[in-house]
């Protein structure tokens, strides 16, 4: 399985940018899609996740209320909607795949990687 994530930039505080990670290859093989960031001298951190199941969510609470993360499984794509975005939320931001079923939060549960798209938010 490749991922390919994009839909990176350079926003304004409180603004607003959609990252896309689609699937390539064996795309049978995973099931939960995850986005983690990490910034600048900091841990990679996760930041939301959906089931290829039953297309439930998880989100910690630093992004919740603010970041969507939907699927178009025909697509093979995910999206991650960011809005009122925040210069915190600056990183490389990174989308996974599982196969395991169960929604994953954690990066070790984590099978395939893409290569990560920059979001730099400026206040």
């Amino acid at each position: 399985v490749q991922l390919q994530a994009s839909g990176g930039g350079l926003v304004q505080s409180g603004g607003s940018l959609r990252l896309s990670c689609r699937a390539s290859g064996r795309t049978f093989r995973y099931n939960t899609v995850g986005w983690f960031r990490q910034a600048p001298g900091k841990e990679r951190e996760f930041v939301a996740a959906i089931s290829g199941d039953d297309g439930s969510t998880r989100y910690p609470d630093s992004v919740k209320g603010r970041f969507t993360i939907s699927r178009e499984k025909a697509e093979n794509t995910v999206y991650l909607r960011m809005n009122s975005l925040q210069p915190e939320d600056t990183g490389v931001y990174y989308c996974a795949a599982s196969r395991f079923r169960a929604v994953q939060t954690m990066g070790d549960g984590y099978h395939y990687w893409g290569q990560g798209t920059q979001v730099t938010v400026s206040s």
